[in-house]
């Protein structure tokens, strides 16, 4: 990482092997559900062992067994406005993970508020930034996302295993390229309904796979003449009648086996 960049990852990665690694700036999403300790001890009640963790921080609210366990106070608040929208955020400082114990490296918790959005954002960070700048970093990583997503997803090279060394290094190339070309062709084409019920329907790409999905291969118009010619090595390979006595002899071996066996 350059000093002026920030990884941004979504809640594949966790928390836990992010602070692990040292990783010195990131902004992760994580699930609704995520806790979190405080980074001190609370202070003794008179009686009893001492705590050895922090108090627990839950972010947002959740259900269990038909209880409800509330969300912890937050600590700092903020609002702002985009498009007309009030955008609203909470914030948690200090804090480390639920199986830590103070002393451990610490981050920040952020839930935002988006009314465009049914869920709210649980973003964990290190940097000490506001959080509407948290907000910015965190949305930039979708349009960088889509191109993986086409690749992956519509066209299906995620079930694609290969071995090979020069192999390992191909596939995902030419899965970015294709991902890249479909999700450019169905942008800059006519959107196609996939059906009745699809009114608002726009120019993306799982529109556009839908529509080719239909077409059938000899119907494409192909370019005349040969595309590219591959130039393979062919010279170590028997040509003219050397090239098939291999084979015959290889037959002529087989059944004189079987014959063999059968008079046995």
């Amino acid at each position: 990482m350059q000093p002026d960049e920030v990884l941004v990852v979504d809640a594949g990665f966790g928390v836990a092997a992010l602070l692990t690694e040292g990783v010195p700036r990131f902004v992760a999403r994580v699930a609704r559900n995520f806790t979190a300790r405080r980074h001190v001890r609370p202070a003794s009640k008179g009686r009893g062992r001492y705590a050895a963790s922090g108090e627990r921080v839950r972010p947002w609210p959740r259900t269990h067994k038909d209880k409800t366990l509330a969300a912890t106070p937050p600590e700092a608040a903020a609002q702002w406005v985009v498009a007309g929208r009030l955008i609203q955020a909470q914030g948690w400082n200090n804090l480390v993970l639920s199986t830590a114990k103070p002393g451990a490296p610490a981050f920040r918790c952020v839930v935002i508020h988006d009314p465009r959005d049914q869920a709210p954002w649980v973003l964990a960070t290190n940097l000490p930034v506001s959080a509407y700048a948290l907000w910015c970093l965190s949305r930039d990583r979708w349009p960088v996302a889509q191109v993986p997503l086409a690749a992956k997803q519509m066209l299906g090279t995620h079930r694609a295993f290969v071995c090979g060394g020069e192999s390992r290094h191909r596939l995902p190339e030419w899965a970015l390229l294709a991902g890249n070309v479909l999700t450019y062709v169905a942008a800059t084409s006519v959107a196609v309904a996939t059906g009745f019920w699809d009114r608002y329907c726009r120019p993306t790409c799982g529109r556009l796979r839908r529509v080719l999905l239909r077409v059938d291969f000899s119907e494409l118009p192909v370019p005349a003449g040969p595309l590219r010619k591959k130039a393979s090595v062919t010279g170590h390979l028997p040509t003219g009648v050397g090239g098939h006595r291999r084979q015959k002899a290889l037959i002529t071996l087989l059944a004189r086996g079987l014959r063999q066996r059968k008079a046995a």
